[in-house]
């Protein structure tokens, strides 16, 4: 399982979050507190919008805490909304169109959390994305197929529903194929503008996903967040630092709405 962070807000510097904070996402990359795994060292990427709001994406099959360029970008590249991921890989090749986060049109899109069985279930699923996307589909998880899922169920006009569509179809097929196993997601899309996160597992043991609930208690007590202005959210798998107080959970079976420095929860249910 992986690693990843999320920020939307005022601009700042990608390092003021990704780099900086005590368990960064890079010190997670070695030393995630609570994954299944503690090291997540099968590639890394991070995916940013800049001024013509287009985004743009940084991947690699290093490990995040062994790559200088990463921490050059870091240092010298600033978005109003941006992604960053570290991987642990499932089952698929350790290959850089295997890296999160994904990227089609204007929408970012990462995960962490894995489909059972995916090589038995991936011809069912990829038959179900929209012809005109599928020749876009570069690598071979099961979470760019998830992405390509969503984009065909409708992303773009309705994320909430495209992402419980998305859902539903997998438990679908598993129920089809007699496969058991629990479905983990822990996903994140954004189309620079908004940005919507899910926490969800069929069994109702889901992987950790936090967000920031007091920026000023945060950038007051630890000067990695003296960045940070009014408006900012952090939406992560694990806190940055020992300050779990300032840190909300993410409950079972929810989706969060980020938007204009304000954070909506609503049930999520595979549609």
């Amino acid at each position: 399982m992986c690693r990843w962070l999320a920020y939307s807000g005022p601009q700042v510097v990608l390092a003021d979050l990704l780099t900086r904070p005590d368990h960064s996402l890079i010190d997670q990359s070695l030393h995630a507190r609570e994954n299944v795994a503690t090291t997540n060292g099968d590639g890394f990427g991070v995916g940013w919008y800049g001024s013509d709001g287009a985004p743009a994406v940084y991947r690699d099959t290093h490990p995040a805490w062994n790559d200088a360029n990463l921490r050059t970008v870091a240092e010298h590249v600033a978005s109003p909304i941006f992604l960053a991921h570290v991987r642990t890989a499932t089952g698929t090749p350790v290959q850089r169109t295997n890296c999160h986060p994904f990227r089609h049109g204007s929408w970012l899109f990462q995960h962490n959390g894995s489909v059972p069985e995916f090589q038995r279930l991936k011809r069912r699923l990829v038959l179900g994305v929209d012809p005109d996307l599928y020749p876009h589909i570069e690598g071979s998880t099961d979470s760019e197929t998830l992405f390509f899922l969503a984009l065909t169920h409708g992303l773009a006009e309705d994320p909430p529903s495209a992402l419980a569509r998305t859902i539903g179809m997998v438990e679908r097929a598993k129920v089809a194929e007699g496969i058991d196993q629990p479905t983990f997601f822990s996903a994140c899309a954004t189309n620079g503008d908004g940005l919507w996160a899910v926490r969800y597992s069929s069994h109702g043991q889901s992987r950790s996903l936090y967000h920031s609930k007091h920026i000023h208690a945060l950038r007051a007590l630890h000067g990695s967040y003296e960045a940070l202005a009014e408006g900012s959210v952090i939406v992560v798998s694990e806190p940055l630092d020992e300050l779990t107080e300032h840190w909300q959970a993410v409950d079972e079976s929810t989706l969060i709405h980020v938007k204009g420095g304000q954070v909506e929860a609503s049930p999520f249910t595979p549609g």
